[in-house]
């Protein structure tokens, strides 16, 4: 398709203009666009990690701070740097006073303020099972006499209701 302006090159930007329910297509090259004040260029846009990334290469780090491990994966903060990320969550604690500076210039905080992780709920299978399982025990607890912990089984049975 040419350019509808100059019919010389291929038009390459496609505007759209819509003016109270009037709809108007221009095609146009990119000097044709540039002329009009077009932006033809796409900016890419900054990503968090490469800031993140960038200020953990600049961090100056202490010479001792950089023979500490963790003590569960081994990882050191040379492998950090090296790979933007922590081996395990033990990791925030042997590393913590080289991190919290790190975090405060990253997040602009070094405490969590957000929400917090609960964890995932028993899957209702699971309950079934734990129903079941009360159920038993407090059926062999009543047929041998034990009639205080079938109480306590009873009411625990009550609670999961």
């Amino acid at each position: 398709m040419l350019c509808d302006q100059c019919k010389e090159r291929d038009a390459v930007v496609h505007l759209t203009q819509i003016v109270e329910s009037a709809v108007t297509q221009l095609h146009l090259c990119e000097k044709c666009a540039a002329e009009r004040g077009v932006e033809t260029t796409i900016a890419t846009p900054k990503h968090p990690l490469g800031d993140f990334l960038k200020a953990v290469q600049q961090q100056a780090m202490v010479p001792a701070a950089e023979s500490t491990r963790c003590a569960a994966c081994g990882m050191t903060l040379k492998d950090f740097r090296a790979t933007g990320r922590l081996g395990c969550s033990r990791c925030y604690s042997a590393f913590e006073v080289s991190l919290r500076e790190l975090l405060r210039r990253v997040h602009g905080s070094a405490q969590h303020a957000g929400r917090s992780y609960s964890g995932p709920q028993p899957a209702p299978w699971q309950r079934a099972n734990s129903v079941r399982e009360l159920n038993d025990r407090l059926k062999r607890a009543i047929e041998q006499e034990m009639f205080e912990e079938a109480a306590t089984l009873r009411d625990q049975l009550r609670g999961m209701a």
